[in-house]
């Protein structure tokens, strides 16, 4: 399997307008699990987060600690043409192993599923350290069968749980009901809680 794509790989893809991944829109599993989080006062951080619809949805919601973080510049600035009123400060052009700061909740869409397996446990360890107590870590992962021919690269609940348990309790990992329709049937969606130490 190949090795992590780099900022150089990513940055092609964005400037060719390669993002197949990219719906254009916030996604609907995303937009209902936000519009039911009242506390609007929590950090968020979205990482490997591309364009960041999620993010504008979350900061036109009244959410104002959002934190944006990706590899590539690009998508960053392509967020703030849309939102210019978003804070500059909180578009982390940074890549998330390199992350420091302290979040009670981080938004998963499309970047795990980019990553391959062997950065995989490193993804919920880190997520995990950069979560306060009692943060969770939310969104979306793909559910089908790992592939080489990626990203994405697929995956499975079992393998999921392989890599998150060690570091969070699990309270939700189910079958999407509510994903787009090319992705019917291809997603889970998850909370998952920081285990106490």
């Amino acid at each position: 399997m190949k090795e992590n794509p780099d900022q150089e790989y990513w940055s092609k893809r964005y400037n060719s307008n390669n993002t197949g991944w990219d719906i254009g829109e916030i996604s609907t599993p995303l937009k209902d699990y936000i519009d039911q989080l009242q506390d609007k006062e929590i950090n968020i951080l979205i990482p490997g987060a591309g364009n960041s619809y999620e993010a504008e949805y979350l900061y036109r919601q009244g959410f104002r600690n959002v934190f944006v973080a990706d590899i590539v510049e690009a998508p960053l600035n392509n967020l703030k043409k849309r939102l210019p009123e978003f804070p500059k400060d909180q578009l982390l052009n940074s890549d998330f192993f390199e992350l420091n700061g302290r979040f009670d909740l981080i938004l998963e869409q499309t970047f795990f599923c980019a990553l391959p397996v062997s950065q995989r446990k490193g993804y919920a360890e880190k997520a995990s350290d950069l979560l306060a107590e009692n943060g969770k870590i939310s969104g979306l992962f793909f559910n089908f069968e790992l592939t080489e021919n990626g990203p994405p690269f697929g995956g499975s609940k079992e393998e999921y749980l392989s890599y998150f348990t060690p570091f969070f309790e699990v309270e939700v990992l189910e079958r999407c009901y509510n994903s787009i329709p090319p992705r019917q049937g291809n997603e889970l969606f998850f909370i998952f809680r920081k285990k106490q130490k």
